[in-house]
């Protein structure tokens, strides 16, 4: 068993083992999503995953357990729907994309739900402090993603040396985690546009800025 209270995936585990398991994670991935984990019991998710409750606690002490294999679900799901983009931002040209994409699937969603991850650590931050540990994971993986591709950018010597990757991939993700929020309560992404196209351009103007620099110089 892991620190974290899930039960591991060990190499006894068979194929239809794994399948169950994955079965019922995602089954109270979404329950969870749609429902809040407060209003998820694992009677609600035995029922709709079609499996017994002896099922359940072979992989899953409790639900706390259960919930924290939700959490690195949701990650996995949040950050594969922004692949492969996640990996190439390295570009201005790049991360309006990436922003692109982003309003995109809130568009297709209907403007609903809102961050899965987000919507996580709302209700659990202060009441479950491994599984907001979880979520601060996640969200460090995000951010290290982002901050990669601007790292790339100052390395190649395309954004001043003052520039801190750290502090924009920062705020890049926190202008989409309450981009996200708006757009769930108002129905629409404009304030999602708003937050990240105003640090997109802001790194935009730091591209521009040696790029003219290094023009001058050259003439």
């Amino acid at each position: 068993m892991s620190t974290d209270g899930v039960v591991s995936e060990e190499p006894r585990l068979t194929r239809k083992g794994r399948a169950t398991r994955e079965r019922i994670v995602t089954t109270a991935a979404g329950l969870m999503f749609d429902h809040g984990v407060a209003g998820t019991s694992i009677e609600d998710v035995q029922a709709a995953a079609g499996v017994s409750s002896s099922q359940i606690y072979h992989y899953f002490r409790d639900k706390r357990a259960l919930v924290r294999a939700v959490i690195a679900c949701q990650t996995d799901a949040v950050l594969g729907a922004q692949q492969p983009l996640l990996d190439r931002l390295d570009s201005v040209e790049a991360l309006r994309k990436w922003r692109d994409l982003l309003v995109g699937l809130q568009r297709e969603r209907h403007y609903e739900g809102g961050c899965p991850m987000g919507s996580l650590a709302g209700e659990l931050a202060e009441t479950d402090p491994a599984a907001r540990a979880a979520l601060a994971a996640g969200f460090g993986t995000w951010e290290s993603a982002i901050r990669a591709g601007i790292q790339a950018m100052l390395d190649r010597g395309e954004l001043p040396e003052h520039a801190d990757p750290e502090r924009l991939a920062r705020a890049l993700l926190a202008a989409l985690q309450g981009g996200l929020l708006l757009t769930q309560v108002r129905r629409d992404t404009a304030g999602l546009e708003a937050a990240l196209d105003t640090v997109i351009d802001h790194i935009a103007s730091l591209a521009a800025a040696v790029s003219a620099g290094t023009s001058q110089h050259v003439g």
